[in-house]
């Protein structure tokens, strides 16, 4: 079983129901005892870092998601659910996040680099660690489905794992252990999308 995280807010369905597609048995749930029980978490994350964290707190989902992820539960965070692995973000200063990687979150600079904010549609996938069990059969250079106006600046550079440019190149993907986390969003990413999320449903 699949546990996916439901701290409030998202489109939990659609990573459900693209889970269900590639093999899974996935469940949507706010209930954090779900989470001990599990093989494996999902985290899909929408919205406003410090709204995320507050969330997850009230529901005691934060602990149980460090806990599944100390006892070695392969974990897969999704968007806002990878920013919030790390330390904090500037969307919302002094807020903490749950700390399971070093580094922040930061915002793309519209005027320094003449992108638009928040980067919204396809864009490529530059893969770092060619032997990613995450993008085994994905093709380097593949597009996923970017929506996003903060991204993550790990101190270990040794995570990361895919890069992607817009405006410069920034981490896109990064793994450690069993806990991946990708800035895109697999379920809306056509065929390489379903890929990953079948690559981590069989890990």
């Amino acid at each position: 079983m699949i546990s996916v995280i439901d701290y409030g807010a998202g489109n939990l369905r659609s990573v459900e129901n693209a889970l269900r597609k590639v093999g899974a048995d996935a469940k949507v749930s706010s209930d954090a005892g779900d989470l001990d029980s599990c093989e494996k978490v999902v985290f899909p994350g929408v919205g406003a870092f410090g709204d995320v964290m507050a969330n997850l707190g009230k529901a005691g989902l934060d602990r149980a998601v460090k806990d599944a992820i100390a006892e070695g539960k392969p974990f897969l965070g999704i968007c806002l659910g990878q920013q919030t692995l790390f330390g904090g973000s500037e969307e919302n200063p002094g807020i903490k996040g749950l700390e399971v990687f070093r580094g922040k979150c930061v915002k793309f600079k519209p005027k320094e680099t003449g992108i638009k904010v928040p980067q919204i549609g396809w864009n490529r996938l530059e893969i770092v660690k060619k032997e990613s069990k995450l993008f085994q059969g994905v093709r380097d250079g593949s597009y996923a489905y970017f929506v996003h106006s903060y991204y993550v600046v790990p101190q270990d550079k040794g995570i990361v794992s895919a890069e992607t440019d817009y405006g410069g190149k920034y981490a896109s993907a990064v793994e450690k252990d069993k806990v991946y986390a990708v800035q895109f969003h697999p379920e809306k990413s056509g065929e390489a999308g379903l890929r990953i999320l079948k690559n981590f449903v069989e890990m």
